[in-house]
């Protein structure tokens, strides 16, 4: 994943135990307090949801343990698409677009961060600049010249 992406995952795991993770304990505790737990659907909801904070934080722990970190900056691939370049391309209309390929957790396609594992990211990687790609979309064949590689 890039460092941004890494980043992110820091902030979220962060909030859940600074913020989530308190504040469902008071929610579970204020419910208990409301007496019979049996029929208490608020005590239910709160123990479900620290059930989905604690599966999220161990999800979270578990991937920044895991991941590979890796600087765009930094990256030395003399112009090719690789992992964390941002690509700049036109189709066939001479509609252009912007994506960085980036880890599936930081996709984002309204933000132009594209999974590296989506067809469009499969069919860049390893071409360069002024190559023409094919992607097979669910809306039908789509075809891109590469404009521009940069590393950001």
């Amino acid at each position: 994943m890039t460092r941004r992406g890494a980043e992110l995952l820091r902030e979220e795991l962060h909030r859940l135990k600074t913020v989530d993770r308190p504040a469902n304990s008071a929610a579970i505790g204020e419910a208990r307090a409301h007496g019979d737990l049996s029929e208490n659907a608020e005590y239910h909801a709160a123990r479900e949801r620290a059930g989905f904070i604690e599966g999220r934080i161990s999800e979270l722990e578990a991937k920044l343990a895991n991941a590979q970190v890796i600087d765009p900056k930094l990256v030395d691939a003399e112009g090719r698409c690789v992992f964390g370049a941002t690509v700049d391309v036109a189709d066939a209309s001479g509609e252009s677009s912007t994506w960085q390929i980036v880890g599936e957790d930081e996709a984002d396609i309204k933000a132009g961060r594209i999974s590296v594992s989506s067809p469009i990211a499969r069919a860049l990687i390893g071409k360069e600049s002024g190559e023409r790609v094919e992607v097979q979309t669910p809306g039908g064949l789509k075809r891109y010249e590469i404009v521009d590689v940069r590393y950001e």
